[in-house]
């Protein structure tokens, strides 16, 4: 092999063949492996790379092309306590690997130590000599490189975020031909696209994209790993949601035409932990690379686990920063993606703050990178750093979120109250946390894929998280949720309605707050999970569009395409909440409201009232039992936005505030009525108006 060039990591084609390098800093030797299929038997041909630079080893072949399948085998220690747990006798996966071929056998063959049985039961410090080539996915050189992307730029005062997953959001879409559902490839599609344009989405956030495998441990309970939070190749597109044999020419189209019609594409990234578990786990990549290097130890031979996956990557450590780099630059320009969100964004660092991790100071300095949006998870299972990251960093809200859902809910469910001063922060911007950086930091959002739907909100207090086999012992005990009295599904009309209203006046705050509004996928459309909080995996079937696969095989986990009329209602609300927000917010969502009386208009920017109409005096803010707020937002010389929010369980006289704030008021949106039947009533200042329980309105303030 000749020398090639030890600056580009990974398979690089060249006209003549293909330079590879591969970072292991403690490795005596490297053979790459290429596969190749004689006589209908897959061959492979080891070859030494015996060229090294540094912690780097590399070699070019000649007559390499795209499409070649290859791997490595990675010789070095076995000193198992010492963390060294090299073994040549597995294959490893290509860290910068773009695609990968075949699937996980959960053999005993796959793990480094001598396993017996597929769980990786057995003792892990004796290394395991049998070969896993024939039960792992194969690495596949690509052509694809960085390319022209027309991209549409949103500040983000104007995003409206949607996160979904890519087969749930499509799955039940019969506009699309059942070849393609629940692929990449129908992310782009005209129906899907015209969805998310009603909706008035901006932004569409994708679950985890990344290569993924499921964990032992679920496979065999006879789940999947449905969500993806499982990573084993950082840069390749998950080849399970492709519907041909090129998923990132597949990738590429869906997000040009998603570009074309002024929708972003973020992605939710796992680089805090990978699908190799603990040290029983798996030797797939990282661990038989380099596991000292690649993974965060504790002096023992065992790792640092905050993630709660089994281990915790290294990622503050020049080399594991420079292959998210790597990553995140090829996402950007050979996919097209605009943005991304960190899963689990505090265990990227391990000590201070996040203002000193060297992974985020890298993306700041990065001159590509430092023009993308980039979202944080602020917090890990042992460390919570809401308010932690710094400027341009975003981050999702859980303040926000359990703020909205105590004044919702929370309170009536548990039968005392904590006042509307939460509530009223998360509307405001969250200005202490955020008061540094400006309420457009705040992600904020009710419902994620990780906890209760909107619709369950409602419907279950308690989590029904059985189909996952662990006992109901996974997921969120406590969820801020309510029943109204009757745990799951009802045939009371008058309940169903009252719920129908709750969700919609939830759906209010959350697009009429500032900050940057996230709907999770199907919220909009009434989608349940039949009470589960924790619905990451789903029965190991087969994919959706196979044609043997039931229809309902995709359940609570795909968006419902055919709705009835409450369904429709909520979509509708939806999109007439996002379009009264772009209307009215837009242009003064970007810094944080004062609450100071303008010397000119004698207005402030954002007013609070009691029930009287009235502002809000000091002892009325204090009052934990209070339920009901009203909300004035000034929009401009001639208007402002009036949100009356009523938790209670009955009806409320609520007075209009006085002609100081306005000459007209007229109610365009009733949480209580159906979209396409509401009637819009105008009033005077200091009119009283009667507001149903569990009811959002929305008015339009007017001066002459």
């Amino acid at each position: 092999m000749l020398p090639a060039d030890p600056r580009i990591l990974g398979a690089t084609l060249t006209d003549g063949g293909c330079n590879f390098a591969i970072w292991s800093n403690a490795a005596d030797a490297v053979e790459l492996c290429l596969f190749n299929e004689i006589n209908g038997k897959l061959v492979e041909t080891r070859f030494a790379l015996a060229h090294r630079n540094g912690p780097i080893w590399h070699g070019y072949l000649a007559g390499v092309r795209a499409g070649q399948r290859y791997g490595y085998r990675i010789y070095g220690p076995w000193i198992p306590q010492q963390g060294a747990r090299f073994n040549p006798a597995k294959l490893l996966i290509d860290p910068y690997a773009h695609h990968l071929d075949g699937q996980v056998h959960y053999v005993p063959e796959i793990y480094g130590h001598t396993a017996s049985d597929g769980l990786g039961n057995g003792d892990t410090t004796i290394r395991d000599d049998r070969d896993s080539a024939e039960f792992v996915p194969l690495s596949v050189v690509v052509p694809h490189g960085p390319r022209h992307i027309n991209r549409p730029i949103y500040p983000w005062a104007q995003e409206v975020i949607y996160e979904a997953h890519v087969q749930g959001l499509t799955a039940k879409n019969n506009d699309i031909p059942r070849e393609e559902r629940g692929t990449y490839k129908a992310l782009g599609h005209p129906s899907t696209i015209n969805y998310l344009k009603k909706l008035g989405i901006t932004a569409l956030e994708l679950l985890p994209i990344h290569a993924h495998v499921t964990e032992p441990a679920i496979h065999v309970r006879g789940r999947k790993n449905y969500w993806g939070y499982n990573t084993i190749a950082f840069s390749a597109p998950h080849a399970e949601y492709a519907s041909t044999s090129d998923p990132i020419s597949e990738l590429q189209w869906s997000v040009d035409q998603l570009h074309d019609a002024g929708i972003e594409v973020f992605l939710d990234v796992v680089y805090n932990h990978t699908a190799e578990g603990g040290v029983g786990g798996p030797q797939l990549s990282f661990k038989g690379i380099d596991n000292r290097a690649w993974y965060r130890g504790d002096g023992k031979g065992g790792y640092i686990d905050v993630t709660g996956c089994g281990n915790t990557v290294s990622a503050s450590k020049p080399h594991a920063v420079r292959h998210f780099i790597d990553s995140l630059r090829w996402w950007v320009e050979v996919i097209g993606v605009d943005g991304f969100r960190f899963d689990l964004a505090s265990a990227l660092y391990p000590n201070n703050s996040a203002s000193e991790s060297s992974l985020l100071t890298a993306i700041e300095s990065d001159a590509v990178l430092r023009n993308f949006k980039m979202i944080a998870e602020p917090w890990d299972i042992s460390r919570y750093s809401l308010g932690d990251f710094p400027h341009p960093w975003r981050e999702w809200n859980d303040r926000y979120r359990d703020s909205v859902r105590q004044f919702w809910l929370g309170d009536l469910a548990r039968g005392y109250g904590e006042g509307v001063s939460d509530v009223a922060s998360g509307i405001s911007g969250s200005s202490d946390v955020f008061y540094h950086r400006g309420p457009t930091s705040s992600i904020n959002f009710i419902t994620a894929h990780d906890g209760f739907t909107l619709a369950d909100l409602v419907m279950y207090s308690n989590k029904r998280n059985e189909p996952n086999n662990e006992n109901n012992r996974d997921g969120a005990n406590e969820n801020r949720s309510w029943n109204m009295g009757v745990e799951g599904i009802s045939n009371d009309q008058h309940l169903n309605e009252l719920r129908h209203s709750l969700r919609k006046s939830m759906m209010v705050t959350l697009l009429l707050s500032a900050g940057v509004p996230m709907i999770l996928m199907g919220d909009e459309a009434i989608r349940s999970q039949n009470g589960s909080n924790n619905a990451y995996s789903m029965p190991a079937m087969m994919h959706p569009n196979d044609p043997d696969t039931p229809e309902n095989f995709m359940g609570g986990w795909a968006l419902p395409w055919e709705l009835n009329e409450f369904q429709e209602d909520m979509r509708d609300s939806v999109a007439e909440l996002a379009r009264i927000r772009k209307t009215y917010l837009e242009d003064i969502a970007s810094e944080f409201f004062t609450g100071r009386v303008d010397l000119g208009t004698q207005r402030k920017d954002i007013a609070w009232f009691s029930i009287n109409g009235n502002e809000m005096t000091e002892d009325r803010w204090e009052d934990g039992a209070r339920r009901t707020l009203t909300v004035f937002i000034d929009a401009g010389p001639t208007q402002g936005l009036l949100l009356l929010l009523n938790s209670e369980r009955h009806d409320e006289v609520m007075t209009l505030p006085g002609d100081r704030w306005g000459n007209s008021f007229r109610r365009i949106f009733d949480s209580s009525t159906f979209v396409n039947s509401h009637e819009p009533i105008i009033r005077k200042p200091q009119e009283k108006v009667e507001i149903p329980p569990h009811c959002a309105q929305v008015w339009l303030v007017t001066r002459s």
